[in-house]
């Protein structure tokens, strides 16, 4: 009788211990999992996720930069947990998504972004038409860089213009920061890079890598238009773009906790912080009587 009790509290010590370690479902305050984004988001992805991972120190999310296409492609296939997007996805993409992500498709944006284009200190040029960036990537003298083929730049770019990444013509120095760093050596040349590279006000890196170039104001129909947190806000600079999320996530787990946070007012301080334009918050103005 004696062992029969003890084997009898042996087994539920195991079985009360196998429940506790054995939890592999995550929940927003809990959990490991990884999250994929172009070069060209990197810093106001990294500033949202050590912020998250800060509040919620039993959380540890993976930060993975990836094409943007590529990010999109491991979503499908379940090996990542969140993708972030620039570009509308094309119909056989949205398809994909819908055959393979058992979800109502909800981007979440969270993030005024925008493409800018950008020359060394010395040039003499100040603004760029945007007939003149169609002439340019149809023309072969690939006088405008973009930081690698297949980035969300180009992307992004090419679906503004109604074109095919593959049907443009354009020059490649690989990364956002190369390519500004090395656009003195090229002084005809102009560099297609993202906001978010260059807009973090107070960042050091950021700080150093405006101090060696010039933004060119895109004129379209007559009027000048500098990709200003205002123009983005309104959306009147032409390359404006907005950020969101993907997810694959079936239940309210890390990734949609982290989605949440970067989309509710805290998250969205911090969009402000790195010099994006917040998409659900804005400021407010009270006028006293």
């Amino acid at each position: 009788m004696k062992n029969k009790f003890l084997y009898f509290l042996l087994f539920i010590l195991i079985f009360s211990c196998e429940k506790k370690t054995d939890k592999t479902v995550d929940d927003p305050q809990q959990g490991h999992i990884s999250i994929e984004a172009d070069e060209s988001f990197k810093s106001v992805l990294q500033a949202l996720t050590e912020s998250y991972t800060t509040l919620n120190p039993e959380t540890k999310i993976d930060l993975i930069i990836k094409k943007e296409d590529e990010g999109f492609l491991d979503l499908l296939d379940g090996k990542t947990r969140v993708a972030v997007m620039s570009r509308e996805l094309s119909p056989k993409e949205r398809a994909a998504f819908d055959s393979k992500v058992d979800l109502k498709w909800e981007p979440a944006k969270f993030a005024g972004d925008a493409v800018v284009f950008v020359v060394p200190k010395s040039s003499p040029r100040n603004s760029i038409t945007f007939e003149e960036i169609k002439k340019e990537l149809n023309s072969d003298k690939k006088d405008i860089i973009f930081d690698g083929t297949n980035s969300s730049n180009l992307n992004f770019v090419a679906q503004k213009l109604n074109k095919k990444p593959s049907e443009l013509k354009f020059s490649i120095i690989s990364g956002n920061d190369n390519l500004i760093e090395q656009l003195t050596n090229y002084p005809d040349k102009i560099g297609a890079i993202s906001l978010n590279t260059i807009s973090r006000p107070y960042g050091k890196e950021a700080e150093k890598l405006r101090g060696l170039i010039k933004i060119l104001p895109v004129v379209k129909d007559g009027k000048t238009y500098e990709p200003s947190l205002n123009n983005i806000k309104n959306m009147t600079y032409p390359f404006t773009r907005i950020l969101y999320f993907l997810t694959n996530e079936g239940y309210y787990g890390l990734g949609n906790g982290f989605i949440r946070f970067s989309c509710t007012q805290l998250g969205q301080i911090i969009v402000e912080k790195e010099g994006l334009q917040p998409y659900n918050i804005y400021k407010r103005e009270v006028q006293m009587r």
